[in-house]
């Protein structure tokens, strides 16, 4: 168990409308006004999701090297892309944001049912993403929606060695109708899985945002909030913005003992380089 906890923000993801949530961060500022505000209450990773002009998921490589130059000039945060996109997009595009050259990427380990679609992932796409950032010096971030996943990502290691930066960190993201439930005894069931000396965060979707942060946190483990995944405060009172989440999930880690994890201390943990080697 670390004596901090690191949190990651998801301010976008690839789902919600900016026309049913106008606090969403979508434009380059936006993102880059959330990802300051949210540094400053204790966020270390952002995870981000890219939005085109009109307000739509993109991948394009252009506007995703925007986002991260924006974010990287404005803070010190690690720079994890997601590589999952929206459901629909193509596996070759999915691939190509590495070529953004974040400081991480998410590697998700399997197909999963996302609602009523279905968010494919098959093993020779997890090889090529892990291999390409072995090559690149990225490090991943294996995002697993359910407990089998966990099998694929010992058998990925066995069979292509450890990740850059040699260290194995793991997001569970619980709550996705299609996926593992968002409760204490699933995160419980997932720990005996993990590689010996591996890291997680948990992530819960919406209604399970809060008692998987908990759950979380008393097993030793790391945080990812932010708008992507939830975006109801309480019951009835939406979401204001995502420094309303971190600083909520900040607050929770303080109370646990183990305050929020400077990004310095972040880049140790996951083998990433220190930012003025980025710059």
């Amino acid at each position: 168990m670390t004596s901090s906890t690191l949190i990651t923000v998801a301010p976008t993801g690839a789902e919600s409308a900016k026309a049913d949530v106008p606090a969403l961060p979508v434009t380059v500022e936006e993102v880059v006004a959330a990802a300051r505000d949210c540094q400053a209450v204790g966020a270390a990773v952002i995870h981000l999701h890219v939005r085109d002009t009109d307000t739509r998921p993109t991948l394009d490589l252009g506007r995703v090297r925007e986002v991260v130059a924006g974010v990287r000039e404005h803070t010190d945060l690690v720079v994890q892309l997601s590589t999952g996109g929206a459901v629909t997009d193509p596996f070759d595009a999915r691939l190509a944001v590495l070529d953004a050259g974040p400081d991480a990427a998410s590697l998700t380990l399997g197909t999963v049912n996302f609602g009523r679609d279905v968010f494919a992932n098959p093993w020779d796409l997890i090889v090529e993403l892990h291999t390409r950032m072995q090559e690149r010096g990225i490090v991943p971030e294996y995002e697993v929606f359910d407990l089998g996943q966990l099998a694929t990502l010992e058998r990925l290691l066995d069979r292509h060695g450890l990740p850059h930066g040699g260290h194995v960190h793991v997001d569970l993201v619980m709550g996705v109708p299609g996926g593992m439930p968002g409760t204490a005894q699933a995160l419980t069931a997932c720990l005996p899985l993990l590689p010996p000396g591996a890291t997680f965060a948990a992530t819960g979707v919406g209604r399970t945002s809060l008692p998987v942060m908990l759950a979380a946190l008393s097993a030793g483990g790391h945080l990812r909030v932010g708008m992507e995944d939830t975006l109801t405060y309480a019951p009835g009172e939406p979401v204001r913005d995502n420094t309303q989440l971190v600083a909520r999930a900040a607050g929770l880690a303080r109370i646990a003992q183990r305050p929020p994890m400077s990004t310095d201390d972040a880049r140790s943990l996951l083998g990433i380089k220190p930012m003025e080697a980025v710059l």
